[in-house]
């Protein structure tokens, strides 16, 4: 039987850590690859949870680039991202 080990940093600080690293934009494929080589096997629903958790606190934004890409990128102090209906 394989034994997990508990990861101490809480996946959103994981995610801001690798966003530091890459001046605060980065392709979610490309972060799911980093977090799978620092904490190991987690399911894409976690990382999807964490991601909404940043956004709906306005830290970081998530954008669809194609069907399936996305482009995760930290909202800047004054530059907060404001959706605006189209009626």
């Amino acid at each position: 039987m394989e034994q997990k080990v508990w990861n101490a940093l809480p996946l959103r600080n994981v995610i801001l850590a690798i966003l530091a690293k890459h001046q605060g934009v980065i392709l979610d494929n490309e972060m799911e690859a980093i977090i799978e080589k620092e904490c190991g096997e987690l399911s894409p629903s976690a990382i999807n949870k964490a991601l909404m958790d940043l956004e709906i606190n306005g830290v970081i934004h998530v954008s669809r680039i194609t069907k399936t890409k996305r482009r995760v990128e930290v909202i800047k102090p004054g530059a907060e991202f404001l959706a605006v209906s189209e009626d």
